[in-house]
C-alpha cells in the first residue's frame, strides 16, 4: 500500500499559524527547531531520486554552501557535532595520551571526543565577562606548568604531551580567538573550535570557525539551524580535510576490493539530513536576526536581577541560547516554577572538571564556571519564539522574581 504524504504547503500553513497565535496555555519549549523554507522540497527530491545515504547530491552541495559561507576552501559533513571534534582531534595529530586543552564550561561533548582519541582533557575555566576560555589561564599553564624539549611540549606533573587546544564558542558568543590561537602558533599546538553553538557569530568581523586549523559545527535539533542531527568539520587545509574524509568514510583505500589500512569510523551525513541542512542554511541570516531580535527583548523586559552574558566590543553574538545569571531568587526553584508555569528554562552544564566522568582530569581554574553554574538560567530562545509566547515568559519571570 502507497503511503499518502500531505502537501508541501501543510508544515508551511501551520508553522504560520503557529507564529501568529500563540498558545496562551500550551508548553513554551526552550529551543526547538523553524521549518519555513525549502525542507519539504529538498527532502521529496530525494525520496523521488532515491539518493538517501551518505552517497547523495545534496552532502556535497551542504559541504560547498557552508565552506562558501565562511570562506574556506574545505567542509566535511558528519553524522554529528561530536564525531566532528572527534575526527577533526584525529586528523590534526592528536595521538593517545596527549593532553587537549578545553574550555570547562561547556556540553560534555569536546572532552568525550578527547577521550575517544585516547587522549586527556585539561580543563581551562573562563573568563567572568563573557563566559569564554580564559585566555590568561591558558596562557599560565602554558608558561608555568609545561615545559619544552626537542619541539614537543610536555605537562610538567603528568609528563604527557601537550598537543592542541579546544576553545568552545559557548551560547553563540565567540572564544577571545586571536590571542589564543597566536598562543598555540607560539607553542605547537594545534586549535580546533568548538563552534557547535555559534554558527554565525563573528569575532572582530570574521566568521567564527575561521580562525584554527579547523572548527567543528553541530546541526542539531536545538542548535540555529538544524538537520536533525549532524555536524561540519571546516578547515582551510587541504591535507586536514582528506585526513577528515577518509577517517570519516571508515578509512576506505580501495573502495572496489574494500582494503583497510587503519581505524576508520562510519561518520557520513545522510544525503537527507544534508538535503534539510540546505534549506535551513539558506534561511540562516534571518534566523540570526530573529535570535538577536528575542535577545533585545529579555534584555529589555526582565527586572535589572537577572543579567545575561555581556556582548564584547569585538563580537556579534548570535544569541543563540538566551542564558542570564539570576540575583536574589533560587535559580533552581525558579526553574521548577517556569516549569510549572508551562515554560522550559534549563541551567547550564555543570562545569566539566567536576564531572564524575572526567574525574581525575587535569584542571586550571579560577573559580569563573562555577560561580556562572550556580546562578545561570537559559530561557526559551526558539527561532519560532512568537512575541506573544516571550511576553509571557517575562511576564512569569518577573511574578516569581516578585
Amino acid at each position: 500500500m502507497q503511503t499518502t504524504i500531505a502537501p508541501p504547503n501543510t508544515l508551511a500553513e501551520r508553522t504560520q499559524a503557529e507564529r501568529a497565535q500563540p498558545a496562551q496555555a500550551g508548553f513554551i519549549p526552550l529551543c526547538v527547531p523553524h521549518l519555513e523554507g525549502a525542507e519539504w522540497e529538498y527532502v521529496r527530491d530525494c525520496l523521488d531520486s532515491n539518493w538517501l545515504s551518505s552517497v547523495g547530491p545534496y552532502v556535497g552541495r551542504f559541504e560547498r554552501a557552508l565552506a562558501d559561507r565562511l570562506g574556506l576552501a574545505h567542509a566535511v559533513a558528519t553524522v554529528n557535532g561530536t564525531a566532528a571534534i572527534h575526527v577533526a582531534l584525529l586528523a590534526c595529530g592528536v595521538l593517545p595520551d596527549d593532553e587537549v586543552l578545553v574550555s570547562t564550561l561547556s556540553f560534555i561533548a569536546p572532552a568525550n571526543a578527547v577521550r575517544y582519541c585516547g587522549a586527556w582533557p585539561v580543563f581551562v575555566d573562563v573568563e567572568a565577562a563573557h563566559w569564554q576560555m580564559d585566555v590568561g589561564l591558558v596562557e599560565r599553564f602554558l608558561r608555568e606548568d609545561c615545559t619544552a624539549s626537542g619541539g614537543v611540549l610536555r605537562n610538567r606533573r603528568t609528563g604527557r604531551r601537550v598537543s592542541a587546544i579546544v576553545p568552545v564558542h559557548i551560547l553563540g558568543h565567540p572564544v577571545d580567538i586571536e590571542p589564543l590561537v597566536a598562543l598555540a602558533r607560539g607553542y605547537g599546538l594545534k586549535v580546533v573550535e568548538d563552534a557547535t553553538e555559534s554558527l554565525g557569530s563573528l569575532y572582530k568581523g570574521r566568521p567564527v570557525g575561521t580562525h584554527g586549523d579547523a572548527a567543528c559545527f553541530s546541526f542539531n535539533g536545538n542548535k540555529l539551524i538544524t538537520t536533525g542531527g549532524g555536524g561540519m568539520i571546516v578547515t582551510g587545509d587541504p591535507k586536514l580535510a582528506e585526513r577528515a574524509y577518509y577517517l570519516t568514510t571508515q578509512a576506505k583505500d580501495d573502495p572496489v576490493e574494500y582494503v583497510h589500512h587503519e581505524i576508520g569510523f562510519n561518520y557520513r551525513l545522510t544525503n537527507v539530513q544534508a538535503a534539510i541542512g540546505c534549506a535551513q542554511l539558506e534561511r540562516v541570516d534571518r534566523y540570526i536576526e530573529v535570535k538577536r531580535a528575542i535577545a533585545a527583548r529579555y534584555r529589555e523586559g526582565l527586572p535589572a536581577s537577572f543579567a545575561p552574558m555581556a556582548e564584547a566590543p569585538w563580537a556579534r553574538s548570535t544569541s543563540w541560547l538566551y542564558t542570564v545569571l539570576v540575583e536574589g531568587i533560587d535559580r533552581r526553584a525558579l526553574l521548577k516554577q517556569l516549569h510549572a508555569r508551562g515554560i522550559q528554562t534549563r541551567p547550564l552544564w555543570q562545569p566539566l572538571h567536576a564531572s564524575p566522568a572526567h574525574r581525575g582530569a587535569e584542571a586550571v581554574l579560577s573559580g569563573a564556571a562555577e560561580r556562572i553554574h550556580d546562578r545561570a538560567l537559559s530561557l526559551p530562545s526558539s527561532v519560532g519564539l512568537t512575541v506573544g509566547d516571550q511576553s509571557r515568559v517575562i511576564d512569569a519571570v518577573r511574578a516569581e522574581a516578585g
